[in-house]
């Protein structure tokens, strides 16, 4: 594949005007860590913003940060932990799942609306955005949104840029609020429960006054690849708490009280703690190295375990639970049965399926992303249209 690296947007901008005047297909990426993920493609050319990197503007006292969109995560992550600041959405790292090896980009996160553990309390990647530069397919620089919280005219682009997976333009710059980083964590963890039992169990935390910022589950055959002394070979429910030391500990009493009669209980200190919501954030118990299908579910939290159920009974599933049993991190041992799994997922009220590793044979014979009703299709494709006429950004990542 031949893959462009412009520097400028004026670069960027001239290749897709020649491309569009062709009606050449380009794939979009950043540092194409997420490579892959999608419907089957047939793009020769590639466009990468990973040239277009660089901090803009950061005054931590206004906790916004401007940056360019090939800036590797680890930068932003690093100029933010110096002012102990943080991207709230806390987002995955694909690499280890996907066994790629390309370089995680700020613009990329925004792209794919990369959320994490804490997006049940702090939103999701596109929550944070509020401006967006990029090159639309006429080969036009857009600005739209900025340093402020609200676009009050037209289109809310920064939304609607997040998580189009570059078919409707190509990031290059971002603009997104940076809120303090949390002094401390800390997370107890309920051993022994049934899926069912954490789901209640989670909602149950949930609804207290501790503010729960991560809520998670793992059955016995996921935890147990943690190798972790804490629950030894039973499941575990996990309940995060972030803040300051003296709060996490007041609220940390509090949370344990009212779960003490559910299970063994035991609490992790915050190095622990961080190391394992990381490899909850970057569904690492899947990330095997073999080529088995990976799908990320997502349905109502009061779902999951019983989609999970229902599964098993037909085929081979492995899985496990984040956002309170709203996200279901689903691996099948054979084939990737995008029918059957959207069957159950309407019988359970609803939701999301999206495959994110596959063998090649096995993207091109299912849908990768969930079908969109007609009514919310035809409005996407006059989307499209607008921002990209000829139809050449990305025709595998239509959803």
């Amino acid at each position: 594949m031949t893959v462009h690296i412009p520097t400028t947007e004026e670069e960027a901008a001239a290749i897709v005007i020649d491309h569009t005047a062709r009606r050449e297909p380009l794939s979009i990426f950043g540092g194409n860590s997420r490579a892959g993920f999608g419907n089957a493609s047939s793009c020769e050319v590639a466009l990468s913003a990973r040239g277009m990197t660089g901090i803009v503007a950061y005054n931590p006292g206004e906790m916004v940060m401007t940056a360019r969109s090939g800036t590797p995560v680890a930068e932003i992550e690093a100029a933010l932990a110096a002012s102990q600041q943080m991207m709230a959405f806390e987002p995955m790292d694909h690499r280890p799942l996907m066994a790629t090896s390309g370089v995680p980009t700020i613009g990329g996160v925004f792209a794919a609306n990369v959320s994490g553990p804490r997006r049940i309390i702090a939103g999701a990647a596109r929550d944070s955005l509020l401006g967006v530069r990029f090159v639309n397919g006429r080969g036009e620089i857009v600005k739209a949104g900025g340093r402020v919280m609200k676009n009050v005219t037209g289109l809310d682009l920064p939304k609607l840029m997040a998580g189009s997976h570059g078919t409707l333009g190509l990031l290059t710059e971002v603009t997104f609020r940076v809120p303090p980083r949390n002094q401390t964590e800390r997370t107890l963890v309920i051993s022994g429960l049934t899926d069912e039992g954490a789901t209640a169990a989670m909602a149950a935390a949930m609804s207290l006054s501790v503010e729960v910022s991560g809520a998670a589950h793992l059955p016995v055959s996921v935890a147990s690849t943690f190798r972790a002394a804490h629950w030894a070979d039973q499941s575990a429910t996990l309940l995060r708490l972030e803040g300051l030391s003296g709060s996490v500990a007041v609220r940390m009493d509090k949370l344990t009280a009212a779960m003490g009669s559910l299970g063994s209980l035991s609490h992790l200190d915050e190095s622990d703690s961080q190391t394992l919501w990381r490899t909850i954030r970057d569904a690492a118990p899947f990330a095997d190295g073999t080529m088995r299908p990976v799908w990320r579910v997502s349905v109502a939290p009061s779902a999951g375990h019983r989609l999970v159920a229902a599964l098993r009974l037909e085929v081979g599933v492995d899985a496990f639970y984040d956002w309170q049993g709203g996200l279901v991190w689903l691996r099948m041992e054979a084939e990737p049965d995008g029918a059957l799994l959207r069957h159950h997922i309407a019988a359970v009220g609803g939701g999301h399926a999206t495959l994110l590793r596959a063998t090649p044979q096995a993207r091109a014979e299912n849908d990768a992303f969930e079908p969109q009703p007609k009514a919310v299709s035809l409005l996407s494709q006059r989307i499209k249209e607008k921002f990209d006429p000829a139809g050449i950004f990305n025709p595998g990542k239509m959803g």
